[in-house]
This record gives structure tokens, C-alpha cells and sequence, in this order.
């Protein structure tokens, strides 16, 4: 008979180890676009949300470095050195100075970042699956970032909690960060995402739940407006911006514009980060959910080995797993959809949140996994605003020409200030900050992105261009040929200054009326001209041809006025 001290020490040593502070921030990029009936305005986008006032949740973000001296800690110094200065003149801006009344100077692009954020929302309360009990996650803050000149807005949502097992933290991962349900199962639950989610005011009130069950309402919608539909508890959240394939009245509008998953970031504090398991790794890394019951006891990974096989050099950053140094056994996982920090409980370095790894997580790789995500978001902006462009083109309305082309127009020049102010290859020259940086813009795959977008619009624009020169030739062909042939009658009429009726003494009506002739059938004759100008020029080029014909030449001529010889 087994030694009962002895299984339950082996089951201890193998089962995996217990969250004991968890964080997670997810990052959601959306387009804006205009309402309908919007008119056309130089002012950001939260211009809107300051001028609604007390009708918005939302409140703009006096961060530490234009407020306060006293709210400027060490960890806010320490995130702003960690980048280089045309980095930190991106996240910063230049012309946050105040003025000896207290007023903010400078314009919109001085401070090309803009932050709101919202109080209300104290708490939240989720359950992963039927049958579950619910966990209780405290919202850390909600934000919400526009950019100056790009139409892209970012919410950033940060939730915390303590002492939860490795399978919850698992899920929350997995299935917190959905905007709406991928399905719904035999039964009518809705797949991989929570079963419920309610806001919770201070007070313990929900302010809001999702109706991911409620399969029906999604499938109308898609069926009637070809977009999904975001689920209730996400729409609140945005609130006063709503859904642009919404029915609901809104100034601010948006689109999704990735993946339905939302970016996230996570921090998992573990009591012995080294009891996890390369399956517990790759779950973590690649964001798939807690095993199975009989699947764990196996511990079979969630995909085929083969796949997995480079699964540690391509997603692991393991400079600091090691046992030893101030936040021993540290594993980051990256893969771009997910930047994930895991480490001991036990270290005061990991865990501190001035100094240490979880006051690096909350600010230094925050804001390179916030400035990866936006790159592409802002990229994706472009990408679409050019098939728009294209679908409402109508090649047979001069109106819809012009239009598409100052909006190609417009497309290239906001790139071209999108990349001298926005795109960075390099953003740190900490090794860390620049490590991890490049793991995601690698994985998110964005200089690839990036050229196929920059060659889009340059291919568009360089066919603008062509045209134009094309249109100018051909006006200055056609006004050579009007000067020509009227420079015939010019000298013909004008030779020696000759009169050729002598109306100088005829009185004044009888003047009145030759101007009238001459006038009328002059300007018939240069507007016949103009109309034959394309064939006229052709017999002036056939004219000056050596090689051809005096017959060909007077076969070109021919065809000045035969019909369809264009």
C-alpha cells in the first residue's frame, strides 16, 4: 500500500502553482468615423466628449506630467527616461507647458495623445462557464486614448485580483477581452467567451450585463447590417461612442477594425513560478484557455508538438529566468496579441509597484504594447479609408472623381505625417523595452504591413499624378493648336494693319453689328477648333512627318471631319 505522506507530497510538488496577484489590461483599437449627418470640423474627435460635459462618463486625464507636482512619483520618471526623445515627445507631447494663469498652451498636435477616463465603473463581475462561481475583478482604471490626426481611439481596460488558481487566470485571459460571441454551443451558451459579465458600481449596483446568450439579437443583426454586433456590456462601456451599425444616435462612432479578441496584456504574481509546466506556459502564451480535467492529468498540450517545437525561442524572453538577481524565475511570453509577465510572489522586486517589474508592466511595457497596437491600427485606418475611397468612386460623375481624388489626396498626406510622427522602428535603448518591442511589432508583423499600405497609397497617388500631367498635356496640346490655326487669320486679317472694310466713317449701329459678326463667328471658330483639336493635332503631327505621304498627309487631313475616326 502506497505511503498516503508520500502521494500527497508528490501531488503538491505537481500541481500547479496558486496567482496570487493578478492584473490584466486589455487594449482594444477602433476606428472612428463620422456620423452621417456630421459636418466636416478641423477639432479632434474628444473635442466631443469634453464639450458634452456632465452628459459623458468620461473625463480627460490630467496625467502627472501636466498636473500636480506632487502626483509625479519615481515610477513616472523611470517610464519617461526608458524611451528615446522623439518617443516621449510622441507620449508627451512638447507644449504642455502652462501659463502663469493656470491655462494649457500650445494645440492639438503638440500633444498628439489625448487620455479620458472614466470613475463610475468600481468593479467587475464575471463567470466563465455555467455552473462557475463568480470572481470579482476591481477595474484598476478605464481609458480611453485618441491620437491627433488619426482616427483611431484605444480603450484600455485594467482589472486586478487576488488569489486566484492558474486555471481561473487561464480563463480570464481567454475569454474576458471578447467583443461579442464566435458561437453558441448545442445547448445555446455562447463559446469562448464569459458567460457573464456585469459592471459594478462602488456601491455593489450593476450598471450593466452582456447579452452573450441572447444568440438571436447578434444573428439579426448581422444578417440585416453585414457587421456584428457588440455585445451589450462593451457597448455600455463606450458609451457616448457607439456602434457605426448601430440604430442608437451618437456624434462619435466607431468600427472595429481587428480581430474580435481583444490585445492584452497580463501580470501573474505565482507563489512557485517554477511548478509551471511547459504545457502551463504555452497555455499562458498563447492565450488558449485552461485544460480539460482529463486533459490536464495528461498534461497534453493544446496543439501538435511539431508546432510547438520552437515555442520557446519565438515567445519566451528569458533574460531573467534564472534563480538569481532581484525578480528571479521572470518569464515575459509575447506573441503580439499578448504580452504576458510572469513571476514570484515571493520577490519584493516583482511585486513592487514603484520600482520593480509590476511598475514596469503598468507603464514602460504598457506603453510599447499601446504603441505596437496603435501603429497597426492606425494602418489598418489607412488600408480601409482607401477602399472606401474606391466603392463610393463613380467613374461617370465628375463630382465623384474629384472627390475620390482629394480624398486619395488627403489619405497621402496624412500618411506622410502618420510616419514623421508616428513610426518608430526603434523606441528604447533598453534592452528589455527594445527586446520586447521587437517581439511584438515581429509578431504583429507591422514593417510588412506598413510597406504594403505606404506602396497602396503611393500607387494611388502616383496614378493621380499621371493623370493630371495627362490632363495638362492635353491642354496645352489643344491650346497650341487653337494659337495655330488662329494665328493664320490673325496675320491674315492684320497684314500690314489693312482693312479690309472700310467702316471707319460708318455710323455707329453699322460697327455695332460687324463687331457682332466678327465676334460671334470668331468665337465659333475657336470653339470648333477646340472641338476638332485632338484630330487637329494628329494632321499637324502626320504635317511634320518626313516620312509620310503628300497623300497621307491629305488623308490625315480627311480626317479632321470624317466621322468615328477617333
Amino acid at each position: 500500500m502506497p505511503n498516503t505522506s508520500e502521494a500527497t507530497a508528490s501531488a503538491e510538488v505537481l500541481a500547479p502553482p496558486a496567482v496570487q496577484h493578478f492584473r490584466q489590461a486589455l487594449l482594444w483599437p477602433l476606428r472612428l468615423v463620422p456620423a452621417p449627418d456630421a459636418k466636416p470640423t478641423h477639432h479632434g474627435p474628444w473635442h466631443v466628449l469634453r464639450e458634452m460635459g456632465e452628459a459623458s462618463p468620461w473625463r480627460e486625464e490630467i496625467d502627472e506630467y501636466t498636473g500636480d507636482s506632487s502626483r509625479f512619483h519615481e515610477r513616472h520618471y523611470n517610464e519617461f527616461v526608458s524611451f528615446l526623445p522623439y518617443v516621449q515627445r510622441f507620449l508627451y507631447g512638447e507644449g504642455r507647458s502652462k501659463n502663469k494663469d493656470g491655462t494649457g498652451t500650445g494645440s492639438d498636435g503638440d500633444s498628439p495623445m489625448r487620455i479620458f477616463r472614466r470613475h463610475d465603473i468600481a468593479a467587475v463581475r464575471v463567470v466563465a462557464q455555467q455552473g462557475d462561481a463568480p470572481i470579482t475583478l476591481d477595474v484598476v482604471h478605464c481609458d480611453l486614448y485618441f491620437f491627433f490626426d488619426i482616427d483611431v481611439v484605444l480603450l484600455n481596460l485594467e482589472v486586478g485580483a487576488n488569489h486566484l488558481s492558474l486555471a481561473q487566470a487561464q480563463d480570464l485571459l481567454y475569454r474576458f477581452g471578447r467583443a461579442y460571441p464566435a458561437g453558441w454551443n448545442a445547448e445555446g451558451g455562447a463559446l469562448h467567451c464569459m458567460a457573464s459579465v456585469e459592471w459594478l458600481a462602488a456601491d455593489g449596483r450593476v450598471l450593466a450585463r452582456s447579452d452573450a446568450q441572447q444568440r438571436e439579437a447578434f444573428l439579426s443583426h448581422v444578417a440585416q447590417h453585414r457587421a456584428p454586433r457588440i455585445s451589450a456590456h462593451w457597448a455600455y462601456l463606450m458609451q457616448p461612442l457607439v456602434s457605426d451599425h448601430s440604430d442608437e444616435p451618437g456624434a462619435l462612432r466607431y468600427r472595429q477594425i481587428e480581430y474580435y479578441r481583444m490585445p492584452l496584456m497580463a501580470y501573474l504574481s505565482l507563489d512557485d513560478p517554477k511548478r509551471l509546466s511547459r504545457n502551463d506556459f504555452i497555455r499562458l502564451g498563447l492565450v488558449t484557455g485552461a485544460a480539460e480535467a482529463d486533459a490536464a492529468q495528461h498534461a497534453h498540450l493544446p496543439y501538435a508538438e511539431q508546432h510547438l517545437a520552437d515555442f520557446e525561442h519565438r515567445y519566451c524572453y528569458d533574460r531573467f529566468w534564472v534563480d538569481a538577481g532581484a525578480a528571479p524565475n521572470t518569464r515575459y511570453l509575447c506573441n503580439g496579441h499578448a504580452l504576458i509577465v510572469v513571476g514570484d510572489a515571493r520577490s519584493e522586486f516583482f511585486c513592487c509597484r514603484d520600482r520593480g517589474v509590476l511598475a514596469q508592466f503598468r507603464h514602460q511595457h504598457f506603453l510599447l504594447f499601446l504603441i505596437a497596437h496603435f501603429q497597426k491600427a492606425a494602418l489598418l485606418m489607412f488600408s480601409d479609408q482607401l477602399v472606401e475611397a474606391l466603392k463610393r468612386l463613380d467613374i461617370h460623375s465628375t463630382p465623384s472623381v474629384k472627390q475620390f481624388k482629394r480624398a486619395i489626396r488627403s489619405s497621402f498626406e496624412r500618411f506622410l505625417r502618420f510616419t514623421h510622427r508616428y513610426w518608430f522602428h526603434e523606441i528604447s535603448e533598453q534592452a528589455q523595452v527594445r527586446a520586447l518591442s521587437h517581439m511584438c511589432t515581429a509578431h504583429l508583423g507591422l514593417d510588412p504591413l506598413y510597406d504594403e499600405v505606404k506602396a497602396r497609397i503611393a500607387d494611388m497617388n502616383t496614378y493621380l499624378d499621371a493623370d493630371s500631367l495627362r490632363r495638362q498635356a492635353s491642354t496645352v496640346v489643344r491650346l497650341t493648336v487653337v494659337t495655330l490655326f488662329g494665328l493664320i487669320g490673325t496675320v491674315t486679317t492684320g497684314f500690314l494693319g489693312m482693312n479690309l472694310l472700310a467702316e471707319a466713317d460708318a455710323p455707329l449701329w453699322r460697327k455695332a453689328l460687324w463687331f457682332g459678326v466678327v465676334f460671334v463667328f470668331t468665337t465659333w471658330l475657336t470653339i470648333y477648333t477646340m472641338v476638332k483639336s485632338q484630330r487637329l493635332s494628329d494632321f499637324i503631327d502626320a504635317l511634320s512627318n518626313d516620312r509620310l505621304s503628300f497623300k497621307g498627309k491629305l488623308a490625315a487631313l480627311a480626317r479632321v471631319w470624317r466621322r468615328g475616326a477617333d
